[in-house]
This record gives C-alpha cells, structure tokens and sequence, in this order.
C-alpha cells in the first residue's frame, strides 16, 4: 500500500506563494482561457462545481466539492481545516452514533445505499474529490467508495491513523477479527473491558462466564444479555489517568481491543502496560491499496496541489 503522511507540508494561501510554488502549479492559465470556461459556466443551468473562483497573480485556483466519509476525530479536524479554505466541502455520517459532533462544513446523516446509491451521489452533488476518513474498521463504506470512484472517475484518498504498535511491557495477544476475538475469551471466568463498541456485543453472548464492563458512545438500543455487566457511556479522547482509575475500579484483568491507532483511546493500551493487564488486540481489516494520509494536513496539501 502506498503511504503518504505528508508531515512537514504546510498550507499557504494564494498571496502567500512565491515563484516555487508557482511554477508546481504548472502552466499558468491566461485570461482569455478563463473568460471562455466561465462563459460555458454560464451557459449551464447548473454550473459544475470545478468552475473557477480565484484569480491571483495570473493563477487559476479550481473549487474543489469534497466529501469527506467521517465519523473519527481526523475527519472532524479536516473539516475544520477545510472551512478555511475555498474548498466546498460535504462531511456525511453513517448515523450508528446518536451524538454527531458538529461541524463547520455542511453535514449530511444516512447510508447511501451501496455503490450505486454512492456513485448516484457523486454524480448529483458534483462531488470531485473524496475522502474516506472513517474509523479503520468500517470496511463496507470502505470498499464501496473504492468502487463508486472507480465508477464516476474522481480521485480517491483514505485519512486514516497508524495502527498501534506493540511496546516493550505490552502483554498482547493479537487475534485478526471479532469472531477470533470472542474465541479466544473461551477460558475460565474474567472480567473484561469490552471496548468494541455497540454494534457487535452479541458476538460475545457465547461467553457470558465473564463480568463486561462496556465503554460505548451511547446508550444501547437494547440491553446486553450478558447477566454481570457495567455500561460506561463516555466519549473519547480519554486519559491514562482515567483508564487506570477506572480499570482499578471495575478489577479488569482482561481487555478486548480493537486496533484503532491514533491518540483518542490510546490511554487503555497505556493503562493496561502500566497494570500489567493482558489485551486481546484485534488486528484491523484488509482494504485494497489506496493512496493514503496520515494528516488532515496533508489531504489539504494534496487538494491543493494534486499529482
């Protein structure tokens, strides 16, 4: 897979650049070829999003009408980088989560009803680049915005976060998915922070033997059959602090993670090294190759300078 994590870049406005960066923006567009493409523009009863806005020192600057697929802290801090751009820009959230956060860009909540329903979106909206910021694990949005801009021809990038790393002190068991997950919970009884979200619980109600202490986001629809289990409602990013108190508090000796990466929820990995407590970490999914960054800044970096 190829990685980009574009540390380093930084965004410059069009007044800041000087004669480098003029020359990576490639062939100066002159006022004759603009004034012709506005004068198509004109012409539609529904001018494409990839019209010209901004003219500076002889360069053209293309709106660019991103949608971002969110859901993670990097989406929402794109956005609020995005928002400080001429950029327009669509932020769309699955719905699985009752407390979206709010954005400075417009925002949108619902499935898009496969790939088709995707690939129909693009093409209504004037989508011209996407960017697929959602959590690491959610493979099906995943894949279908590989296929939709397969489909429509617009360009592809995931933002995504570095899967953690074993540290030395760490005490993993490393399993690569959910149903390998609650297998490996067939032992003796425990008592286990199941930090896997809401959405997959009833793939553990094979091992009701352990306590569950369940960290979600929101309140469950339904109640958890396990019979001997805390729910704690909570929103990261979280402390290592914390995690120790409450890990202390419930007398976890047993953790179910997922390998989110990224800072937000690092603090139970860090929590369990330091109380010596055993994690069950699931490996994340496989994705077909995709150009991928590791910073909201770089994807602004590359909606700027594309190539």
């Amino acid at each position: 897979m190829p990685l980009e994590n574009g540390e380093g870049h930084s965004i410059r406005l069009a007044s800041q650049l000087g004669s480098i960066d003029k020359c990576r923006l490639g062939p100066i567009i002159y006022w004759a070829e603009v004034m012709c493409c506005l004068a198509i523009c004109a012409s539609l009863s529904k001018p494409p999003p990839s019209m010209p806005i901004m003219i500076n020192q002889g360069l053209l600057f293309m709106l660019r009408n991103l949608l971002i697929l969110g859901g993670t802290t990097e989406a929402s801090s794109l956005a609020y980088l995005i928002s400080k751009t001429e950029f327009n820009a669509t932020i769309s959230y699955a719905g699985r989560v009752g407390r979206v956060r709010q954005q400075p860009i417009q925002k949108r909540i619902g499935g898009f009803g496969g790939v088709d329903g995707l690939s129909s979106y693009i093409i209504s909206e004037g989508i011209t680049h996407l960017v697929d910021a959602t959590h690491p694990f959610a493979t099906q949005i995943s894949h279908n915005a590989i296929l939709a801009c397969q489909k429509t021809g617009i360009p592809l990038v995931a933002l995504t976060r570095p899967k953690w790393e074993k540290q030395e002190g760490d005490k993993w068991c490393l399993v690569p998915d959910i149903d390998a997950a609650s297998a490996a919970l067939d032992q003796s009884p425990k008592r286990v922070m199941l930090a896997i979200g809401r959405m997959q619980l009833a793939r553990f109600y094979k091992n009701l033997q352990h306590f569950y202490l369940l960290r979600l986001v929101d309140e469950p629809k339904a109640t958890p059959l396990f019979p001997n289990h805390v729910i704690e409602i909570s929103r990261g990013p979280f402390t290592t602090r914390k995690d120790k108190l409450l890990l202390t508090k419930h007398r976890i000796n047993l953790i179910v993670a997922k390998n989110a990466g990224g800072n937000a929820t690092y603090s139970k990995v860090e929590a369990a090294r330091q109380l010596g407590i055993e994690i069950i970490m699931i490996d994340r999914p496989k994705i077909p190759d995709r150009r991928t960054f590791y910073s909201p800044e770089a994807v602004v970096h590359w909606l700027s300078f594309p190539g």
